[in-house]
């Protein structure tokens, strides 16, 4: 988004024609913002603004998300890309949609704006771990299902000790293994950060269509039982350096998603679209006494 917008500005690239979306990407291009509390609005307003630009001129495509618990302020813009070429092509995507909307100069203003609004801003580029992951989307259809019926997501960043990353992954192995034969689990999305952070750090992600979704949910220890559960705490404790959890919702108004996630629920990813095609007037149609007979026609 803006921050893609940035860096694609500061090395002076050529803009280029839109790119095909992919189906799906194997990195997500991450971009988090914690806004200023006296410039929310006005962070608002221009990423409003950028989002419209984007939709009208076929440019870049982004989900975004802000805290519901955890630090105050914080944004955060998830773009699907399939490999390092495709972020430098959808970050010349974006900056080509806001020149067509708003004019370069006005392109550059926005841009300053934007950046006096926050307080820090930090991008990483995270690797999608299917192998990792529980119950993970297996085609853009069930991925675009799961994103598009989605209202919240509760992300952990789990920091993990040098030299114990095979460790780790053992262990988030055998808690898919375990996971996917329960009936009763539900999609859980492993990444790992390979750009912009320090040490190895995994995001453990899950989505669900209201607060209410993680309620009742299995816990660990039910799902690997007893035994399984200690050797889980034991491996945990020497691999783990430390995490951080937080609750976020989506923010429809913020995003740009594909078209695919926007038909499991146009209502709400496009709102004010859905809205302005129920209020046109309907095409008015002849009454039956109006229609002439068969006999009048040439």
């Amino acid at each position: 988004m803006f921050k893609r917008a940035i860096w694609a500005l500061a090395v002076a690239v050529c803009l280029t024609a839109p790119v095909a979306v992919h189906a799906q990407g194997d990195y997500l291009d991450v971009y988090i913002v914690k806004v200023k509390p006296e410039k929310i609005a006005d962070f608002q307003v221009l990423a409003r603004k950028w989002v419209d630009a984007n939709r009208r001129f076929d440019g870049d495509r982004w989900l975004a998300t802000q805290t519901l618990f955890g630090e105050g302020g914080v944004y955060v813009f998830t773009s699907l890309r399939q490999d390092y070429a495709d972020i430098e092509k959808n970050s010349e995507t974006g900056m080509l949609a806001a020149n067509k909307a708003f004019g370069k100069e006005a392109t550059l203003k926005m841009l300053h704006d934007w950046e006096s609004c926050l307080v820090w801003s930090r991008s990483e580029l995270r690797r999608r771990r299917p192998d990792l992951s529980r119950k993970p989307p297996t085609d853009m259809d069930s991925y675009a299902k799961l994103i598009g019926e989605s209202r919240v997501l509760r992300t952990t960043a789990v920091h993990v000790r040098p030299g114990h990353i095979a460790d780790f992954e053992a262990l988030m192995k055998e808690m898919k293994e375990a996971g996917e034969k329960a009936a009763n689990t539900q999609p859980v999305l492993v990444s790992q950060v390979v750009e912009g952070s320090k040490g190895t750090t995994f995001y453990v992600t899950s989505l669900r269509g209201s607060l209410g979704g993680f309620d009742k949910n299995p816990t660990i220890r039910e799902i690997l039982g007893e035994d399984r559960f200690k050797k889980y705490l034991q491996i945990s404790a020497e691999t783990v350096e430390g995490s951080e959890s937080a609750l976020y919702r989506f923010s429809p108004e913020l995003s740009n998603p594909t078209e695919e996630i926007v038909k499991v629920a146009a209502d709400f990813w496009h709102p004010k679209a859905v809205m302005s095609a129920a209020s046109k007037p309907k095409a008015a149609t002849a009454k039956p006494a109006e229609l002439k007979p068969a006999s009048e026609k040439p």
